[in-house]
C-alpha cells in the first residue's frame, strides 16, 4: 500500500509536528510563570537530577535515530519503504524519539521549575501519546506483526507506559 505518495504532507500528520514544534519552543523559550519551588536546597537538587535527565536524553535519542535509520521522519505515516524496527532502544519501548524528548523537556522543568513549563511539558507528553495512537494505526496497517509487538512493548516509557 501506498501511503506517501497518495497523501498530502497534513494528511500523514503534518499537523502533529508543527503542535510538537510549538510545544518545544514554549518550553524552550516561551513565559515561564511563578517557580514552583522556592527552597534552595531543592532547587540545587532538582537541578541535579535535570542535568542527569538531560544527558540521559542526549543519549537516547540519537542511538533511537540511529536504530531506527532510513526509517526517520519527522511525520507519524511511515515511508513507503519503511521496514518494521524492533531492535536496539525499540525492544523496550516502542517510540524511544519520543521518549527521548520527554526526558529532555522533564530535564528543561528541573532546570526550570515554572508552572508554565510544567503545563508544556504535560501538553507534549499528551501529544506525544496522541501522535503515537494516530501512528500505531498506520503502522499496523502496514505491518500486521506490529499488533504483537505492541501487546508485548510499552508505548513511552520503558518498562512503565
Amino acid at each position: 500500500m501506498n501511503l506517501v505518495g497518495s497523501q498530502s504532507i497534513f494528511e500523514r500528520g503534518a499537523w502533529y509536528v508543527i503542535i510538537q514544534v510549538i510545544l518545544i519552543g514554549l518550553i524552550l523559550f516561551g513565559p515561564r510563570g511563578f517557580l514552583l519551588i522556592e527552597n534552595q536546597t531543592a532547587l540545587l537538587a532538582l537541578y541535579s537530577v535535570g542535568i542527569g535527565v538531560a544527558l540521559l536524553s542526549l543519549v537516547i535519542m540519537p542511538i533511537a535515530a540511529i536504530n531506527l535509520g532510513k526509517n526517520l521522519t519527522p511525520l507519524p505515516c511511515p515511508r513507503d519503504d519503511a521496514q518494521f524496527v524492533q531492535s536496539g532502544l525499540y525492544r523496550f519501548v516502542r517510540h524511544p524519539l519520543y521518549f527521548g524528548v520527554i526526558l529532555a523537556a522533564v530535564a528543561w522543568l528541573c532546570l526550570f521549575p515554572n508552572i508554565f513549563i510544567l503545563a508544556y511539558v504535560i501538553g507534549l507528553g499528551v501529544l506525544f501519546d496522541i501522535k503515537a495512537r494516530r501512528e500505531e494505526l498506520w503502522l499496523i496497517d502496514r505491518f500486521p506483526a506490529y499488533a504483537s509487538y505492541k501487546a508485548s512493548t510499552k508505548k513511552l516509557i520503558p518498562y512503565l507506559y
